[in-house]
């Protein structure tokens, strides 16, 4: 589980109801929602929260640093509260599922100095793409 509402607890952000809405959406492990997913998600716990108010909550999010933007694929962006393990992501080629992992290694120290070519590399980004139990078994 993550502990996104407890970290903006902590930071003292303005927890409104629409706001608080959201980030219960987004609390969990392995929760990568895109935003018409999180606003449907809202509506079921507060109705009258609007497509926008999602949108911009989600910006402030990533803003903050609690979320991150996740894009996989061509598909829509997908919000990820996990912001604060360093982490990679499993993606189904099918359905699109995503999994947080965490292999043991530093993917950073695996790229030779002769393949960085004078970049000063801050992170790495890795996707494991596969097909998840569900679809493998359709």
């Amino acid at each position: 589980m993550s502990d996104l509402l407890e970290r903006l607890r902590g930071r003292g952000w303005r927890m409104t109801a629409q706001r608080r809405v959201v980030a219960e959406v987004l609390d969990g492990e392995h929760v990568h929602l895109t935003a018409d997913e999180v606003h449907a998600r809202a509506v079921e716990r507060l109705p009258e929260i609007s497509r926008a108010t999602v949108y911009n909550t989600l910006g402030e999010l990533v803003t903050l640093g609690e979320v991150l933007e996740v894009a996989t694929d061509r598909r829509a962006k997908r919000y990820d509260p996990n912001a604060h393990r360093p982490h990679h992501h499993l993606v189904c080629a099918h359905c699109g599922a995503i999994r947080d992992v965490h292999p043991s290694g530093n993917p950073l120290s695996d790229l030779p100095d002769s393949e960085r070519f004078g970049f000063t590399v801050s992170h790495v980004e890795v996707t494991y793409r596969g097909i998840c139990p569900s679809c493998a078994s359709a």
